[in-house]
């Protein structure tokens, strides 16, 4: 396999995890994308939106979004399991997830920054709706599993919620968000950086983190 990311990519993060859990090996593959190496037009003609991940299968076949890649990993290699059996919980952990990878990720990402500068914000103010985006949606996070059993998110082992939680925090403190406030997001992020599965798919470890 081969998956096309980007060292600081939260969402190529996630799928670094899933990988990891599995314990599977992908050929990495970066692109930059401050500059702009995800438009290029052989990677255009790969993922067509000219966002990271893609994950390249063995038999070719090409697939996008880190959940729809996240989902699959976990239904070709499903040990162990990304996703609770039980339909009800199955649910409540991809509303988590689905939380964070389409309500807070999208608006702070690289290319809606970029856009607000366009439109003439200074970089104070770009700044300040990242941390506002983060802030927000990680506290109705917290909201969400107050009430779950730890030490992950839904218990005692890592699902996709734990693998979009901690690429989410991770973006959270680079635009300055104080998260001390979140302790149930940090007690799963705790749980989540005593696995080897977290720690080497963190940017920091990647090939071209800088």
């Amino acid at each position: 396999m081969k998956l096309h990311g980007y060292f600081r990519s939260s969402a190529a993060y996630r799928v670094r995890i899933a990988l990891n859990l599995k314990g599977l090996t992908a050929e990495h593959l970066p692109h930059h994308l401050r500059k702009g190496e995800q438009i290029a037009p052989g990677y255009l003609a790969l993922n067509p939106q000219g966002l990271v991940p893609t994950l390249e299968g063995d038999d070719g076949a090409v697939l996008t979004q880190s959940l729809a890649i996240i989902e699959w990993l976990d239904e070709t290699h499903p040990n162990p399991p990304l996703l609770p059996r039980d339909p009800l919980r199955r649910a409540k952990v991809r509303a988590f997830a689905l939380a964070i990878a389409c309500d807070i990720h999208p608006v702070q990402n690289l290319k809606v920054l970029a856009r607000l500068r366009q439109l003439g914000l200074p970089e104070e103010k770009v700044t300040e709706w990242a941390a506002w985006a983060n802030r927000e949606g990680l506290a109705a996070c917290e909201t969400l599993i107050k009430g779950e059993n730890g030490p992950f998110c839904f218990g005692d082992t890592p699902t996709v919620a734990d693998l979009c939680l901690v690429p989410q925090l991770a973006n959270a403190r680079r635009f300055g968000v104080d998260v001390s406030g979140f302790s149930r997001l940090l007690e799963a992020e705790a749980a989540a950086n005593q696995m080897k599965a977290f720690t080497d798919a963190a940017p920091d470890r990647q090939p071209d983190a800088e």
